[in-house]
């Protein structure tokens, strides 16, 4: 297995408190990987460690090969991230965000020339590309976040709960992207308070109060906790947690 993500008792505290408790995963190369938990699990902290936001407190972690602890600059340039609240400009139109986040990521000249070209191509954006942001329906905003996230090719695409607030069906054409990414070998991480989105993932890691309490394809879960779905699984798991806030 080519390993894109490794964790070994990776661990955060503020102080007393234990937000991330020595959990321990790996995920592969193109991989689907859904990070669940309650409000107060700890995946936000366990998600910006993965990222090179955060510091861990102990324990071992690799992201595209990088360490956590020496190289997280090097990490936040092979990686993308997407959160619910998009992170584009708003006041820049269609092609001036794409353009402005291939520059972030190191993209040259020539290069960013190329992929804005397709990109927009790609989200049958064509003569849209000047319009703002802002005037764009949620939908298409979405797109768009998930296609700049990976505009320079990541290894990891790190998704933290991008289908809130948009219909089903504009969820569903989402998650063909997430498809497409992942068939590119791109690996993706997310986190979603949709269970039936959690069923669309290879693999599904569900924490309870800074622990890791089940990791296995939905399948898998689903026989082990004997539900017909995700939700009953995750509720099953979730009635356990004491924190309530993450």
């Amino acid at each position: 297995m080519d390993k894109v993500i490794t964790a070994s008792n990776l661990t955060k505290k503020f102080g007393t408190f234990t937000a991330v408790d020595h959990i321990s995963f790996e995920v592969a190369k193109g991989e689907i990987f859904g990070f669940l938990g309650a409000n107060g699990a700890g995946k936000t902290t366990a998600m910006r460690m993965l990222c090179g936001l955060s510091l861990p407190t102990s324990g071992d972690a690799t992201v595209a090969g990088f360490d956590v602890y020496r190289e997280n600059e090097k990490i936040k340039r092979n990686i993308g991230y997407m959160s619910q609240k998009f992170s584009m400009y708003e006041d820049l139109t269609i092609r001036e965000n794409i353009r402005f986040y291939a520059g972030i990521y190191g993209m040259s000249d020539e290069a960013i020339v190329k992929k804005t070209d397709a990109l927009v191509s790609q989200l049958q954006m064509t003569g849209n590309e000047k319009t703002l942001v802002r005037e764009l329906p949620l939908g298409w905003r979405q797109k768009l976040a998930f296609s700049i996230a990976i505009v320079h090719e990541p290894a990891v695409v790190f998704l933290d709960e991008p289908t809130g607030g948009v219909d089903p069906v504009t969820r569903r054409e989402f998650w063909n992207l997430i498809y497409q990414a992942a068939a590119l070998g791109i690996t993706v991480f997310i986190t979603t308070h949709y269970m039936d989105e959690a069923e669309y993932c290879d693999r599904v890691c569900i924490m309870v109060d800074g622990r890791i309490d089940a990791l296995d394809s939905p399948a898998g879960l689903m026989k082990e906790f004997k539900s017909t779905n995700m939700d009953g699984v995750f509720l099953q798991l979730a009635r356990k947690a004491q924190r309530k806030a993450d």
